[in-house]
């Protein structure tokens, strides 16, 4: 009988933020994948769970994957594990995902951390209806990309590296107009988290004066 493969959310910031089924799970299984063995490493330990580490990332997933099904095919339980949040939402996951699943292999996800559930929610924009764009293309198809946005009436979220978040929201100026209201969070579930709340024009002027730091979601209100 074929084992399952668990997804399994860890915590985005706090170490607090993780499910008592996921340390189960994690405890559980015969193998746990994880993008980063050390940064995964230093979770575990918190937790004193015990158990066998592989490395599972972006850059390895297209030649391990078949591996791992046969592990599944052979009985083994398997968890995967991403750096933070939930693996597949801008993190290795989909490819292993999918490949399991046309294997005829039980895929479960388990409920858990992901940052871009707080920031649309602490926003205060619309968050009944939304589009998760995760990280635009850094350089081709960029702009292409953000013309295809202006049209969208769904709020619309966005990840982004400190380095690049004063660019993108005067891009993001340029394409939906500095009067359209935002809001970015950043440093979710940890110390120094901070949500800033206004229109483009004026997160621009904050970020001008103020140097962003850490990790941000970016929630655009849609069109009007």
């Amino acid at each position: 009988m074929s084992g399952t493969l668990y997804i399994v959310p860890t915590p985005v910031g706090n170490m607090e933020d993780i499910t008592l089924r996921a340390i189960r799970v994690l405890k559980e299984v015969d193998l746990i994948l994880a993008e980063d063995t050390r940064t995964s490493g230093k979770l575990l330990k918190h937790y004193e769970i015990q158990n066998h580490l592989m490395s599972h990332h972006k850059f390895n997933e297209h030649g391990t994957s078949a591996g791992i099904v046969e592990r599944l095919k052979g009985g083994q339980n398997i968890a995967l594990i991403s750096d933070a949040g939930t693996p597949g939402i801008s993190d290795p996951g989909f490819f292993l995902a999918r490949e399991a699943a046309a294997a005829d292999i039980k895929v479960e996800c388990l409920p858990g951390a992901t940052a871009l559930i707080p920031a649309i929610v602490s926003s205060g924009l619309p968050c009944d209806r939304f589009a998760f764009e995760g990280f635009l293309p850094q350089k081709k198809g960029r702009q292409t990309k953000l013309q295809s946005l202006a049209e969208e009436h769904r709020t619309m979220v966005f990840y982004e590296s400190p380095y690049r978040v004063l660019k993108t929201l005067q891009q993001f100026a340029e394409v939906f107009g500095e009067d359209r209201q935002a809001a970015t969070c950043r440093e979710i579930s940890k110390i120094h988290e901070e949500c800033k709340r206004g229109t483009l024009a004026e997160l621009i002027a904050h970020f001008k004066t103020t140097a962003p730091k850490g990790e941000f979601v970016i929630v655009v209100a849609g069109k009007d």
